[in-house]
């Protein structure tokens, strides 16, 4: 995949714009579940950055996938949790307040992880030599799109806390509307080759998206934290960041094939999130003590 405006340019700045977006969101007394919630922010993190990589990698083995496709499942595999994660949560009655310190963490984490599961990924399964990730080159990279606009959003948020308030509503649709465009654009790129490609990364998608909800929930109550945690920690873990994946594909690694996963995955866990929307906003909240 030739870089062009689009992978060079606007996914990018789309990225950021939907990054700011999310820190005109946060301040930072949101993190201060990591005090407060030590044990649910340990275990939502183990999911996200441990649980869900290794169930891709034995997925794909088990399903035979290889090269391109095999390494676009890790790409989404390693992002962090994705800003929709924070609107999800709240729509179905769970913490908000640690599923937003869960997605900031996540991020400030994978810009380490990232690059060190993806180039594990590119050699393992056989793309070795036809592309890489330059370790503090992509760290710098992704900070650039990702920190940074969230640092800026959080600074805009504390000088101009009514106007960013405003503001939210506005860039939310903006942020759905450039991950439409991106996902299209995706696509389109592939279109000649999406059929073949939705067959066979498809089936690995699907079952990485419903395992990580399922493990990561249960994983959740296994801990015996309290319900409204469990669904934090379980929507954080099946929902990430695709937007930063198919940026990772198309613009650091140029490789339009290994794009197609993170899309799948993408459409998938949106339709799961609505799916899971309409189970928990439905569900009436046991009663537990939470402290």
């Amino acid at each position: 995949m030739e870089s062009n405006v689009f992978t060079a340019v606007f996914l990018p700045l789309a990225l950021a714009f939907i990054m700011l977006g999310m820190g005109l969101t946060l301040s930072l007394k949101d993190f201060k579940n990591i005090f407060v919630s030590p044990k649910a922010i340990g275990l939502g993190l183990f999911c996200q950055l441990i649980m869900l990589p290794v169930l891709g990698f034995l997925l794909i083995l088990a399903f035979g996938l290889e090269g391109s496709m095999a390494v676009g499942v890790m790409i989404i595999a390693s992002c962090p949790g994705g800003p929709t994660s924070n609107m999800i949560t709240h729509l179905c009655k769970g913490d908000t307040a640690l599923s937003i310190s869960l997605t900031a963490l996540s991020s400030v984490i994978t810009i380490v992880t990232i690059p060190l599961f993806i180039n594990y990924s590119i050699l393992y399964f056989g793309e070795e030599g036809s592309v890489a990730l330059p370790v503090i080159q992509t760290i710098v990279q992704i900070t650039g799109v990702t920190l940074i606009p969230v640092a800026i959003g959080m600074f805009l948020k504390h000088l101009f806390p009514a106007m960013s308030l405003k503001a939210d509503k506005t860039v939310r649709i903006a942020s759905i509307v450039f991950f439409v465009v991106i996902v299209g654009g995706a696509l389109f790129k592939e279109k000649d080759n999406i059929l073949g490609f939705f067959a066979e990364a498809g089936p690995v998608t699907v079952i990485l998206n419903v395992l990580t909800f399922g493990f990561a929930f249960l994983l959740a109550k296994l801990f015996a934290l309290p319900y409204r945690q469990q669904v934090s920690i379980s929507i954080e873990s099946g929902i990430q960041n695709g937007t930063l994946g198919i940026m990772i594909a198309a613009t650091l690694l140029q490789n339009s094939a290994m794009v197609i996963p993170v899309v799948i995955y993408s459409l998938i866990m949106f339709i799961a999130s609505i799916l899971i929307v309409v189970f928990f906003s439905n569900k009436e909240k046991p009663v537990l003590v939470e402290n």
